[in-house]
Parts: C-alpha cells; structure tokens; sequence
C-alpha cells in the first residue's frame, strides 16, 4: 500500500507534485512543507517565466529526467504550482517513503 503524502501523490509511473515557489531566493533548495506544498526557493525572479524555467531545470536534475518531463499542470503564473514529472529515474531525499508504483 502506498503511503499518503500531502505534497506528492502517484498517477501510474508519473509524480505530481504540489509546489510552493519562492522566487529570487539566494540559492535553489527546498525548504520544507508549506501547508500541503513542498516550498522550494529559485534564484531566478518572477519575471518572463524565469523562476518557473528555473524551477523545472532543478527539479529535472532532482529526479534525474530530463526537463521536457517536468510539466506544469497548473499556476504557472502563481507561487502555487501542480507539477508531474514523468517516470522519475531517482527520489530525492524528502520523498523516499513514498513508494514507487513499479
């Protein structure tokens, strides 16, 4: 049985991730949980979807896929983001009790 997490869940091979960016931070990390988002910190500012083409570049090398896998599904224009990455090859640390579906 897979584990419930308030941030992740998977749909088939795929993990959607609910994300809450902060942008022009000093440096890209995640933080923590912000509510049922993970809070990820972007160098970048919020300009010309600057931040969000930061955000999947770090999130590519996270999970070990390559960018065109990393989707928005929604808030592209807010700090509230929904993000699947497709087939992820690897789990970051902060969600390694989250079982894969495989």
């Amino acid at each position: 049985m897979r584990k419930k997490n308030p941030f992740a869940i998977w749909r088939d091979t795929d993990l959607i991730l609910n994300v809450y960016l902060q942008p022009k931070a000093a440096k890209n990390e995640i933080v923590g949980v912000h509510g049922d988002a993970i809070k990820i910190r972007i160098k970048a500012p919020p300009i010309d979807g600057k931040a969000n083409a930061e955000l999947q570049q770090f999130l590519a090398k996270l999970f070990k896929v390559p960018k065109s896998k990393i989707e928005f599904l929604s808030g592209e224009l807010n700090r509230q983001k929904r993000i699947v990455i497709r087939q992820p090859k690897i789990l970051p640390d902060f969600l390694q009790e989250l079982k894969s579906p495989t």
